[in-house]
């Protein structure tokens, strides 16, 4: 089943257009209105040059611009457009000529525009939050910051919730490895606690149980359901506020009445969690590269 993402689509966004599709339909189909970029945002020229050259380049001029895309021929029977961190790419069946190709881009313009601007600030944004592993360094916890130190008043790793400040019970002169490696630890073990605790919770409002629970390191996913109803989920969810991680334990759980993301598993999700829009608008937002690197 396709797996709960950080980003709208996949790590690529991909979009398929079937041959036989008119462009009249298309171009009002209510999935392309719903990727065009927000009102008053206008795509910079260089985007569409965006990224640099790639093997099997072309060039299509769209107005006064030029859209630089990749083109590979293979044995499908649609026309697949893939927007990544290589820019546009165009798979198309061996016998559609170069005319029905670009066609075809300039029917989907503007959900190609959308995802390149998309991934041009996505790219802008990579700038990763540097932790300093050292005392008084600041990471989020839960939505709030939270301060680390070194010793500990009992001796033990503790966390002072009315203070916000971890206590690694760590020597004075512990490298950034030991530090690091000691709040990963109490981060994961934290989120087994919670994480469970908030699945349980909305298993019992939708009624249904999972079969199993691990946590993910995943690099691009929040979470997974399997058909069989093990659920994963990752534990740097623990950063996020608490709606965030209900959003995707709600969503998981959804999966094992609708394995899909159609109309109907939507509704499942707001019978337990109305208000799942605005948090998956804020996961949406926050993709794994914008938290702290461990």
């Amino acid at each position: 089943m396709k797996l709960l993402r950080p980003v709208p689509d996949t790590p690529g966004a991909q979009l398929e257009l079937p041959l036989a599709e008119s462009s009249a339909a298309a171009a009002e189909s209510p999935k392309d209105a719903a990727l065009l970029a927000p009102p008053g945002e206008t795509l910079s020229p260089e985007i569409l040059a965006w990224p640099p050259a790639q093997p099997n380049a072309r060039a299509l001029h769209v107005g006064e611009r030029t859209l630089h895309y990749t083109l590979k021929r293979s044995s499908r029977r649609t026309i697949g457009f893939t927007v990544d961190d290589r820019g546009l790419s165009i798979t198309a069946p061996r016998w559609v000529t170069l005319a029905d190709v670009e066609a075809a881009i300039l029917e989907k313009q503007r959900w190609i525009f959308n995802k390149l601007g998309e991934w041009r600030h996505r790219e802008a944004r990579r700038v990763l939050p540097t932790v300093q592993w050292r005392e008084g360094a600041s990471l989020p916890f839960l939505g709030k910051p939270i301060t680390l130190q070194l010793e500990s008043p009992a001796g033990a790793l503790l966390f002072d919730a009315d203070t916000r400040v971890l206590h690694l019970a760590l020597p004075t002169h512990a490298d950034e490895q030991q530090i690091k490696d000691r709040v990963q630890g109490w981060l994961q073990h934290q989120a087994r606690r919670l994480l469970v605790e908030r699945l349980e919770i909305y298993a019992d409002k939708l009624g249904v149980r999972h079969t199993g629970f691990a946590l993910t390191s995943a690099a691009t996913r929040w979470g997974s359901c399997t058909a069989d109803g093990k659920i994963r989920l990752n534990w740097r969810l623990m950063h996020f506020p608490l709606s965030m991680i209900d959003y995707v334990a709600a969503h998981e759980l959804a999966h094992l009445k609708e394995m899909n993301h159609g109309p109907r598993f939507w509704e499942t999700v707001e019978s337990i969690f109305p208000e799942f829009r605005d948090a998956r608008a804020q996961l949406r937002a926050h993709p794994p590269e914008l938290l702290p690197t461990f």
